[in-house]
């Protein structure tokens, strides 16, 4: 199990990984939070038209098999005008946030429309279906808020998004309108044909399909198996809408062979991959029952084979499959189980935001239950030398795959590189990443 250094008891689990005066300091008494304060202005969102672009719907002859081909070789087509939606999304924001004064400029923002979820897996201390979801509301003020800020990609988070289909549409429809670059995550339960081709006509841009075992193994649901219908059409269907899929897996002690099956699928299909590897709670959790005598969490005695599957990650990236996560960051997972992880550059809370379901802010996902006051949507209060002093004590106890892929690409020099590489071959396809 990832185990914090000061535990003595290799038998039991720590209920937190962070210093104790940290902790101390991020679960502050619940009242001192800010709270939203009423809204002034329309509350709701607007109905989504459907079909927006109803040429795309039906029976559309493209050959998905030549489609797949040409995505495992890197050279899938893509349309000027997602190539803008993409360059808006990202490339633009970027260099406001070079060049506008102050350290909070938003580049990703994590919308936390659910918290609640249709599966429980095992080590997924952040279940718990007691939270309510996020208000119509809620979600249209803090998009129009973003648009204010330098921030123009939005990730619709949960628990399970999908749980309510119909909202996630609204927020998708009412978000892309409004210039935003989207992504939804799921664990693909919910992901049926209708709703997929809802959401891409919509324009959700890229859609990260959570699984984490070939077949459903105990305290895994996240599984290929029970979705494979509803996957084949939604990779299908990439290609007449223009998004992307991927697939994100997290890695334990249990699914080791699992993440190889599925990680030649993904090539096998001309989807990416991204990894994650499964961490106990960064913050005590009360409601988490499962933290002791869990089948999931790394211990010592696996570190040689988790060791073996990342090697063997590192040599299909230099094989060419299309992964996320950089080769240095794969090889940091050996550091950060064994307690060796050094300071990355976490950029939560400056470029990457999280929106909780009743509107506060977070600077990242570990501390979404931290009762510190960060502000609001409209009323952000984030303190940047207090963030940065933080960040001191919990950087080495974090894992976060999505803020190190914002870490490591938040530099000039990888940035011109990669741009340049993609503008050599017209922006058709995807060459590599930060690398």
């Amino acid at each position: 199990m990832l185990r914090d250094d000061h535990d003595r008891d290799q038998d039991a689990a720590p209920a937190f990984r962070l210093d104790v005066h940290l902790h101390e300091q991020l679960t502050q008494p619940a009242d001192a939070r800010s709270v939203l304060p009423p809204a002034r202005g329309p509350v709701s969102l607007p109905e989504p038209v459907f079909p927006r672009h109803p040429e795309l719907l039906g029976d559309d002859g493209i050959d998905y098999e030549a489609c797949a081909r040409d995505a495992v070789e890197g050279h899938r087509r893509w349309t000027a005008a997602q190539v803008g939606r993409a360059m808006q999304g990202w490339a633009l924001p970027y260099l406001k946030s070079r060049l506008l004064p102050g350290d909070f400029h938003p580049l990703i923002t994590y919308l936390f429309t659910e918290w609640k979820c249709n599966l429980d897996c095992d080590y997924c201390w952040a279940y718990d279906n007691h939270v309510k979801g996020m208000t119509e509301e809620v979600a249209r003020r803090s998009i129009d808020w973003l648009r204010g800020t330098t921030g123009r990609v939005l990730a619709l988070m949960g628990g399970e998004v999908l749980l309510r289909p119909a909202f996630a549409h609204k927020v998708i429809d009412y978000a892309t309108q409004r210039g935003f670059w989207v992504y939804l995550p799921t664990n693909g339960r919910l992901l049926r044909p209708d709703t997929i081709d809802r959401l891409a006509d919509a324009g959700v841009a890229t859609v990260n399909l959570a699984v984490d075992a070939v077949d459903v193994r105990p305290g895994l649901p996240k599984a290929l198996a029970p979705i494979r219908a509803n996957v084949d059409y939604l990779i299908r269907r990439q290609y007449r809408y223009g998004y992307t899929v991927f697939l994100n897996m997290c890695i334990t002690r249990a699914n080791l062979d699992d993440v190889r099956q599925l990680t030649e699928i993904a090539h096998e299909h001309g989807i990416a991959t991204d990894y994650h590897i499964v961490e106990s709670p960064l913050t005590e959790q009360p409601h988490y029952h499962k933290l002791q005598d869990n089948g999931l969490f790394i211990r010592p005695e696996d570190f040689a084979a988790v060791d073996g599957l990342i090697d063997w990650l590192i040599d299909r990236q230099r094989d060419g499959y299309r992964m996320a996560n950089s080769i240095e960051r794969l090889a940091q997972m050996k550091a950060f189980m064994r307690g060796g992880l050094e300071a990355w550059n976490c950029r939560a809370g400056q470029n990457s935001l999280i929106v909780r379901t009743d509107g506060t802010l977070a600077p990242c996902f570990p501390m979404y239950s931290s009762t510190h006051d960060w502000g609001t949507i409209e009323q952000p209060r984030i303190d940047g030398p207090a963030l940065a002093a933080m960040k001191t004590q919990c950087q080495p106890h974090c894992f976060s795959t999505l803020n190190h892929i914002l870490a490591f690409a938040y530099n000039d020099a990888r940035v011109i590189r990669w741009i340049a590489r993609q503008a050599r071959a017209g922006f058709q396809g995807i060459r590599g990443n930060f690398e």
